[in-house]
């Protein structure tokens, strides 16, 4: 069996989710409620099961996130985490807002299953660990097998590939992955899956066009 190695991963940080009709920031969370911003209004507190006029509504929370339901579309936000809709008939975008300390952070699905990503423009490509790709129905093990530096020493990896990533309203068909079966915490949105986007700024978020 062909062995490769991959260089170090950058444990950098990204990102936020977005939908279809509204401009959505989490900006607190309690027992049952969370307080949101939608379209740069003030903020409103609203209660689970709460819809708001503009088609939001509240799902559930946790202490640290709140489950929402923007024009039919469930999304998972955390405090400070900003949900921006495309423009009726343009591509397929996403605004990512950054946390209290700059990293881009988002909630997506790999296979249709929910995961958190961090936005990584290190990693060359989607990372899973090991958890997150069984979840989502990977049999990485009949993958090329190598070996990735991470922070914590040299891990076990497989190449494989992901029949689907979504992020927001984006999602990409057949994207390459690694998994590492120990290293890693979080699945890391590398450039298998940002290189078929545009990435640009709007301020502090970083913005993805579908591209192909």
């Amino acid at each position: 069996m062909r062995h490769f190695i991959v260089a170090s991963l950058v444990f950098t940080a990204s990102s936020v989710p977005t939908a279809h009709a509204a401009k959505v920031t989490v900006v607190g969370l309690f027992p049952g409620k969370a307080v949101v911003v939608i379209d740069g209004a003030a903020p409103r507190t609203i209660s689970v099961g709460q819809k708001t006029p503009e088609g939001v509504l509240l799902v559930s929370t946790t202490s640290d996130r709140a489950l929402l339901e923007i024009n039919g579309r469930k999304e998972t936000l955390e405090i400070g985490q900003h949900f921006a809709s495309p423009s009726g008939s343009g591509p397929s975008r996403v605004a990512i807002a950054p946390d209290s300390q700059g990293h881009h952070w988002i909630i997506g699905q790999v296979n249709g299953r929910s995961t958190r990503f961090l936005v990584d423009t290190g990693a060359t490509t989607v990372t899973l660990p090991a958890s997150v790709a069984r979840a989502a129905g990977i049999d990485y093990l009949k993958g090329e097998r190598g070996a990735v530096q991470t922070a914590n020493g040299v891990a076990a990896a497989f190449r494989t590939r992901a029949d689907t990533v979504s992020i927001g309203d984006i999602t990409l068909y057949q994207v390459d992955a690694v998994v590492l079966e120990s290293g890693l915490d979080s699945a890391l949105l590398g450039m298998s899956f940002l290189s078929r986007t545009e990435m640009t700024r709007d301020g502090a978020n970083l913005v993805l066009t579908k591209r192909f």
